[in-house]
């Protein structure tokens, strides 16, 4: 299980240094007054560094080369 666990690990980290983020839409509703329903598609931006996938793979595999 454990393995399992740092092989997806190792896995998000690369992925993580590859793209840098993603972007996804959300409907909100900016009026809501009786039957009159208005709404609007935002656009949310998730970003991250990119050094902090690699630094999630060097500390899996430093964390997993210490147990053996």
């Amino acid at each position: 299980m454990q393995r399992t666990i740092g092989v997806l690990l190792v896995v998000a980290g690369l992925a993580m240094l590859i793209w840098t983020g993603f972007s996804y839409t959300r409907r909100e509703n900016v009026v809501d007054v009786g039957p009159v329903h208005i709404s609007a598609d935002r656009q949310k931006t998730v970003t991250w560094p990119p050094y902090a996938g690699g630094v999630l793979v060097v500390v899996v595999l430093v964390a997993g080369r210490g147990r053996k």
